[in-house]
């Protein structure tokens, strides 16, 4: 591949090209570790994160347990983060809080940590695992540093990870509402509102709720109709409880006139 990628370039780049990379593996096979110390410093500082990081982790090898390591993780863990490898960023973040608890970048990297873990947290149709994980870490910061002025935005990185599960919970519902399956969509939207009892989907869940209740009970076989017919109209007084005026008023009051309908057949 890299041979294909010489014929391809002018004549006049193929040797810059190089000389770079001899300059490169000089500094690799340098015994020098603080000669090395600068060129990862340099890489680093010229965004070069992915030649830095071979450097920053050699160093930290040969100078563990030395002050000057301390510097050197933090630069390490960081150029993780900036290549967008938020596994391993997070790891040696919380490492390093974890070995220099006192370093004047503890707090810093304990955020970062936890920041990591929102990074990696997936969109809402996805497992929410790292989601669940990226709240936790979020709340040991928050308990850990309570004076640190991070405290709001963790604060707002942590209502949007709950506005990713509430979503994922009031989809989940849905899906169950569309494939025809109602008794485990009422189940999906009850345990929706039980979790986000102000969730902005409120109305359309409630609306929809009602609409799987009645549909449920008038497939339902003859001893369990009434019951459920029952179920229905509770849910019809729930959402006129807390929906007076809604668009989805004219529907509402059809299913309630329909329920009453085959709650009468059901009686009679």
């Amino acid at each position: 591949m890299f041979v294909k990628l010489l014929k391809s370039l002018p004549i006049l780049v193929i040797p810059i090209l190089m000389t770079a990379c001899d300059g490169y593996n000089k500094v690799l096979k340098s015994k020098d570790l603080n000669y090395k110390y600068e060129k990862a410093i340099g890489y680093y500082q010229a965004e070069q994160y992915v030649k830095a990081i071979p450097l920053f982790e050699e160093l930290l090898t040969l100078w563990r347990g030395l002050n000057k390591a301390e510097k050197v993780y933090y630069y390490y863990a960081t150029a993780y983060y900036k290549v967008a490898d938020y596994h391993l960023a997070g790891y040696h973040y919380k490492q390093f809080t974890n070995t220099y608890p006192t370093s004047q970048h503890a707090e810093e990297c304990a955020f970062m940590a936890a920041l990591c873990h929102y990074k990696n947290s997936p969109k809402p149709s996805l497992d929410q695992t790292n989601t669940y994980r990226a709240m936790e870490e979020m709340q040991i910061f928050i308990n850990r540093y309570p004076g640190s002025e991070r405290l709001d935005t963790c604060n707002q990185l942590i209502d949007n990870l709950r506005e990713k599960l509430e979503v994922k919970s009031y989809n989940h519902g849905k899906h169950y509402y569309k494939t025809g399956n109602y008794k485990a969509a009422a189940a999906a939207f009850k345990n929706t509102l039980r979790e986000y009892p102000n969730s902005k989907y409120k109305e359309e869940i409630l609306f929809l709720s009602l609409k799987a209740s009645y549909l449920l009970a008038i497939n339902s076989i003859e001893e369990k109709k009434e019951d459920r017919l029952e179920d229905t109209l509770d849910s019809y007084r729930k959402f006129v409880a807390s929906f007076k005026e809604s668009p989805y008023n004219k529907e509402v009051e059809r299913i309630r006139m329909d329920a009453d309908k085959e709650l009468e057949k059901c009686k009679s």
